[in-house]
């Protein structure tokens, strides 16, 4: 299961992201989602858990939880296609 995780402190690494949720079962791969200019994290990321009690088990445990001074904001992750498309483009003339 893919778990989005919201509200993270900028000094968190992904090996500490990592940490929080192998103590509620194995963990694949924790990413924190960085700023493609700065490098700066932009304060969410994903981790990815093969078993899905052990993910619900994880969301339910840390979702509402601290690290490094902010609360966490824990969710089974949405397919990307879910979000609606930002429009963009247009600006030509219409004769």
């Amino acid at each position: 299961m893919n778990i989005y995780v919201g509200n993270l402190s900028h000094d968190v690494t992904e090996e500490e992201l990592q940490q929080a949720f192998a103590a509620h079962g194995e963990v694949a791969s924790a990413n924190i989602i960085s700023d493609k200019f700065s490098g700066q994290s932009r304060g969410f990321g994903f981790v990815e858990m093969p078993k899905d009690e052990e993910a619900r088990a994880a969301i339910t445990a840390l979702s509402g939880t601290d690290l490094k001074g902010r609360t966490l904001n824990v969710n089974e992750a949405r397919p990307r296609n879910d979000k609606p498309r930002r429009g963009g483009g247009g600006g030509g003339r219409s004769w």
